[in-house]
């Protein structure tokens, strides 16, 4: 364990990017070439060596904190570090070829080295444990990405997209920073812990406590698509390259998670009775919309953002479920209150766990589901609609398996890694006496497996309207062998889900304090 205030060796993964990403974006400028190939290898050896200082970090047992509680380094920190260098290298691999395609990367590599910035806010937010750099984390992660959607400045839809994205952003983004002065200002810290000491003890100003977790979980909500903070992500689903897509959908998302929970579930656990119903409210609210609005849906890509929204519900019901392990058998709101703070540990790791399984399936998924839009995209035809599915079995059958596997995973359909991310779920939900809220949710995935089966439909019982798609695909052999360990690890955590999940709920056991 280290103690000391400013050791700069535990915050080795975010020194070596931030070198790397410099040297990245100094390279390119020198880098003459259309194609960028050189930027591209440059950027995923970058990735490669962050993600070994990663492991070494983790099975070395690194933890501790430094620059004086600002930053934390854990096992919850390891894990969803590398899992979101490994998401942004496939992200990489995958969209190359289509950013080539569309001069994306013709004028300059901003691309990889946007992308490498990106990801190092992301990994300053799972390693914040004060909310100070829970900020500047979400800050740096937002600002690269606004940057990234703009990045085809003649694309009028893409343009759109950036500024309904940069605007909505920059509204949650003082809208969270509102909600934490106002928790500063109740407690009269910034560090998580010392929030949480304050809370327990009860000197907390309650009130205006109150109204900044109510600001903190709105703009928590907007990171994570939650509804109805979820109306920026179809329109910048859609308009975005699918490659910046990609980048958006996928490894941002293990950050949301890491900082809610360190936020809700380490720093304000004292007052779960005042943020539970807002996520109980949220998550159904998220179920229903994203659910009902993606049945209506007729483009891919858009249909997939209203998925999302309804994945972030169940991801909520999960975290909510941590609080409520008794709550069935309150007889009175005040018993039920009680009740809610002294919880049963084990089950609310269990429920912590579920939620984390569920975000790295659901991660998992969107990079193979994003993955086949890219590679069966080409120059002059973008794979945006449902229709341009019809057929693919007949002309690309191991995609259309790709597909089906995804589709279904997506669906809750077993034997698939997403049956049993919301099977864990459930269990904690009912667990935790929330009866009702998980019939909704079962009937709400019955409802999303409509529209999931719609495109495996199209896939494999449709005729094609174009013929498009009979052209040789150009998939390089490290993308194509990705894909292929794409599907196969949907199939191999839904067969055998115990490994990472055991390695879900030792890391929250490890590293959260509730």
């Amino acid at each position: 364990m280290m103690q000391n205030s400013f050791d700069f060796a535990l915050a080795l993964p975010e020194i070596l990017l931030l070198i790397l990403a410099a040297g990245v974006l100094i390279f390119d400028s020198f880098n003459k070439t259309e194609a960028r190939h050189n930027t591209f290898v440059l950027s995923q050896l970058s990735l490669i060596l962050v993600a070994l200082a990663i492991a070494w970090q983790w099975n070395s047992d690194v933890s501790g904190s430094s620059f004086s509680g600002l930053y934390v380094v854990d096992s919850l920190s390891h894990f969803l570090k590398l899992l979101s260098c490994i998401a942004v290298s496939v992200t990489l691999l995958y969209g190359r070829q289509y950013a080539e395609q569309r001069e994306m990367v013709e004028r300059g590599g901003e691309l990889y080295s946007l992308t490498l910035m990106a990801l190092l806010g992301q990994l300053l937010m799972i390693s914040a444990g004060n909310l100070l750099m829970v900020f500047l984390g979400v800050e740096l992660m937002s600002f690269a990405l606004y940057a990234l959607v703009a990045i085809r400045r003649e694309n009028v839809a893409a343009t759109e997209a950036a500024m309904k994205y940069f605007i909505l952003g920059a509204l949650s983004s003082g809208v969270l920073l509102y909600g934490l002065s106002m928790i500063y200002g109740a407690t009269g810290f910034l560090d998580l812990g010392l929030i949480a000491k304050v809370i327990s003890s009860g000197q907390a100003n309650h009130l205006a406590l109150v109204f900044g977790v109510v600001f903190v979980v709105s703009g928590l909500a907007f990171k994570l698509t939650a509804a109805p903070f979820h109306m920026w992500t179809p329109d910048v689903y859609q308009g975005s390259p699918t490659t910046v897509t990609l980048v958006i959908a996928a490894a941002p998302k293990l950050a949301a998670i890491a900082i809610t929970l360190r936020l809700l579930i380490e720093g304000l656990h004292g007052i779960a009775l005042d943020w539970q119903p807002m996520l109980m409210l949220m998550a159904v609210l998220s179920l229903v919309v994203g659910n009902l609005t993606a049945l209506m849906q007729t483009n891919f890509k858009r249909m997939l953002a209203y998925s999302t929204i309804s994945h972030m519900g169940f991801i909520f019901l999960g975290l909510l479920s941590g609080v409520g392990a008794e709550a069935a058998q309150a007889d009175s709101l005040t018993g039920f209150i009680r009740q809610l703070i002294g919880q049963d540990v084990a089950m609310a790791n269990f429920a912590y766990g579920s939620a984390l399984f569920y975000g790295v399936i659901y991660v998992l998924t969107t990079l193979s589901t994003f993955g086949l839009i890219l590679v069966l995209s080409r120059k002059g035809f973008e794979c945006e609609n449902i229709s341009d599915l019809k057929g693919l079995n007949r002309r690309h059958p191991m995609l259309a398996l790709l597909l089906l596997l995804s589709m279904f995973s997506l669906a809750g359909i077993p034997p698939m890694a997403g049956f049993y991310a919301k099977l864990s779920v459930l269990q904690a939900v009912v667990g935790a006496g929330h009866i009702s809220i998980a019939i909704v949710a079962v009937l709400m995935s019955l409802v999303g497996a409509f529209y999931y089966i719609r495109v495996v439909k199209a896939a494999y019982f449709d005729e094609a309207e174009t013929d498009v798609l009979d052209q040789p695909l150009q998939i390089g052999v490290v993308a194509k062998a990705i894909l292929a360990v794409n599907g196969a690890l949907i199939i191999l955590f839904g067969i055998l889900p115990g490994g990472l999940m055991e390695i879900s709920m030792r890391v929250i056991q490890e590293s959260l304090r509730f």
